[in-house]
Formats: structure tokens, sequence, C-alpha cells
């Protein structure tokens, strides 16, 4: 598991890097949604971090042109965070990155569905009782 991991990450990472990003980045804009702008607290969460270091991914993000502040106009306190139209085309690619499949494509159906069922059971997708040490 670690061995795919590793080989998933690195893919990834390479690919990001033509972007220029960073996999932290790259994670961010994918979370953000180009049709609804959010506050970074909410990117705080969805990423499971600590805002300041939503602050400083965002501050990347803008500086290179993918992101804006903009000020909410319902709370003038509060910035959302807007994805921008060169934004929206490196988050398409992203997304495609984090998609890619190609460590898989050598495996048949029934490897694939063994592969699953077995991903499952390991992270404890399928137990109807939650997980209590023994």
């Amino acid at each position: 598991m670690a061995q795919v991991t590793t080989a998933l990450r690195h893919r990834q990472g390479v690919a990001f890097a033509q972007l220029g990003l960073t996999p932290a980045m790259a994670r961010a804009l994918h979370e953000l949604d180009p049709d609804l702008p959010l506050p970074a607290r909410a990117l705080a969460e969805r990423l499971g971090c600590d805002r300041s270091n939503v602050t400083m991914l965002v501050d990347r993000l803008e500086q290179a042109g993918l992101v804006q502040r903009h000020t909410d106009p319902t709370d003038r306190r509060q910035k959302t965070l807007v994805v921008t139209g060169e934004g929206c085309g490196v988050r398409d690619r992203v997304t495609e990155v984090m998609s890619d499949s190609r460590l898989l494509s050598g495996l048949t159906d029934r490897e694939l569905s063994t592969l699953r069922d077995l991903v499952r059971k390991m992270s404890d997708g399928d137990r109807s009782e939650p997980c209590v040490p023994e």
C-alpha cells in the first residue's frame, strides 16, 4: 500500500509542479468551487488544517493569479475566495491529475473489484459497527 501511495504522490507531485503548484496548493484549489465563493475558514475546515496555513496557501494562489479575495457582500468583515478564469483552467487540470488512474490500467476488471473490496475493508468502510480496540 505504501508503494502505491508513494507512486501516486510522486506522479501527482510532478504534474502539480508542472502547473506551478505544490500538492497543498493543488488540493486547496481543488476544494474551491468556481461557482461558489468560499470563506477562508470554510476552506480550512475542508482541508482539515489551521487557518494560518490556509492564509499562506491562498496568498500563493492569489500571487499565481488563480484565486482572488473578495469582500463578502453580506458581511464586509469577511473575505471570500473566488477562483479566477485562469484558476478554473488550472483547477480542471488538477482534477484530471487527481483522477489519473494509469497506475491501475494494467489491472483486469476482476482485479480492480478485488482491490476496491480490499481497500474498503482496510479503511473500515464496510463495517456497520464503530471500530473499537480489543
